[in-house]
């Protein structure tokens, strides 16, 4: 018997960064077939419209191909190679995943999106008959295309007006799908069209249902792909497909070869790793991974959006606080984490004041045993400085900073970079 490949957690990371597109700085400048190629590796590109930054699915796409035209993601949308659906959460996917992801939403009565629109199907039927009619015959439609009536203010689905929330149901419920967006806003259209336009558009939409097994199957190979390596219990969350797993339920598809078991120096449980990735493994195993990567990543990251994961693989404790009262944050309102050559080694809360070409840095944090050197420094500012100028904010602001000493060299990291 094979004894399993063992390696240290950092090679772990490695492996997991490499998975993500997050291990090298971007090779040449990015290209829209860039874009595409990102969220296929992804599987899911989560969207979330706070944009005191960038709008997280821009900020993601940035981490890993640098600096690119946003319109590309867009025009991915409206040409039908992804599309828009409710995966880990609200999500951009490749339109190859239609189905997969289409037949596990309309199985999750429990999920909140589904739940709150088959309740609003239920009330409003007959008014959401003739808004798809509507749809169908006239075309597709914004929210903004309706005017409000009911002098209702206020933000969130419960201060939508009617026809927004149906356009949400509907959306939900899979009789309508985004078409494209709009200055970010939803267009909304009948499935069928979306779908006909992806086919005409070369895209091979797969329509066939699977089976409960398949399904399943579909997404822990396409999450362990995605991760790169991960324990058994941290892969169902990655597309929300189900209860956390334990290392049996993977048993048969190690017997098959499909995944393999690793041992991670310092985990409580082994590590997986689709066999697609072999080869990564072997070069990680074999120290020829090398992190070269600084950059700030979005709240709303792969990375980081299992705080377990985040915790056991990158030793690095992150919970997003944009959703917390202010009196409950730790360390800011829009907090990125710095990655720098493999590591997770401080965090940002930054706002970019677009109009005034300034991006702020209301506080920046280190990790515990991370020293302020002139080289960390450096390479912070060079990663605070690329994310700015795509920003078209090319100022930066320093506000706090910690531990004591970090202020002092960023701003000399900043004059030395100024000068050249």
């Amino acid at each position: 018997m094979t004894s399993p490949i063992r390696l240290a957690p950092q090679q772990a990371r490695n492996l997991h960064l490499a998975a993500q597109g997050l291990l090298v700085r971007p090779r040449r400048r990015a290209r829209k077939a860039d874009v595409l190629a990102a969220i296929e590796r992804m599987r899911v590109l989560q969207i979330d419209t706070i944009h005191v930054v960038a709008r997280s699915p821009y900020l993601v796409l940035f981490s890993r191909l640098g600096a690119y035209e946003p319109q590309w993601l867009v025009e991915l949308l409206a040409e039908g190679a992804i599309f828009e659906s409710w995966a880990h959460e609200a999500c951009f996917a490749p339109f190859g995943d239609y189905a997969l992801h289409r037949q596990h939403l309309l199985g999750r009565d429990g999920h909140w999106a589904m739940k709150h629109a088959q309740r609003v199907r239920r009330d409003h039927a007959a008014s959401m008959d003739a808004l798809l009619e509507r749809i169908r015959e006239g075309g597709a439609v914004k929210a903004s295309d309706f005017e409000r009536s009911d002098g209702i203010t206020g933000g969130g689905w419960w201060g939508w007006k009617a026809e927004k929330r149906w356009l949400e149901a509907l959306f939900a419920l899979g009789e309508l799908m985004i078409a494209r967006r709009e200055n970010f806003h939803r267009v909304y259209d009948v499935t069928e069209r979306v779908i006909a336009n992806a086919t005409a558009r070369g895209t091979v939409v797969r329509a066939d249902s699977l089976s409960e097994a398949a399904m399943r199957h579909e997404f822990v190979v396409g999450a362990v792909r995605a991760l790169g390596i991960t324990q058994a219990r941290w892969i169902n969350d990655y597309f929300r497909s189900g209860r956390k797993l334990k290392d049996a339920d993977l048993d048969a598809l190690v017997d098959d070869g499909e995944l393999l078991r690793v041992v991670v120096d310092g985990w409580r449980a082994p590590g997986y790793v689709h066999r697609d990735n072999r080869d990564v493994l072997a070069k990680a195993a074999e120290n020829r991974l090398r992190a070269t990567h600084t950059v700030l990543l979005s709240p709303f990251d792969p990375v980081v959006w299992d705080r377990e994961r985040a915790a056991t693989m990158l030793d690095f404790d992150y919970r997003i606080e944009c959703y917390a009262p202010a009196p409950k944050r730790r360390y800011g309102y829009y907090v990125l984490p710095i990655l720098h050559r493999g590591r997770l080694i401080g965090r940002l809360d930054a706002k970019a004041h677009r109009v005034d070409g300034v991006f702020e840095v209301k506080a920046l944090f280190l990790e515990e045993g991370i020293a302020p050197t002139p080289a960390v420094a450096e390479a912070i500012v060079e990663a605070i400085r690329h994310c700015a100028d795509w920003h078209a904010t090319p100022r930066v602001s320093l506000g706090r900073c910690d531990p004591q000493g970090l202020r002092r060299e960023l701003q000399s990291a900043l004059r030395r970079l100024e000068s050249t």
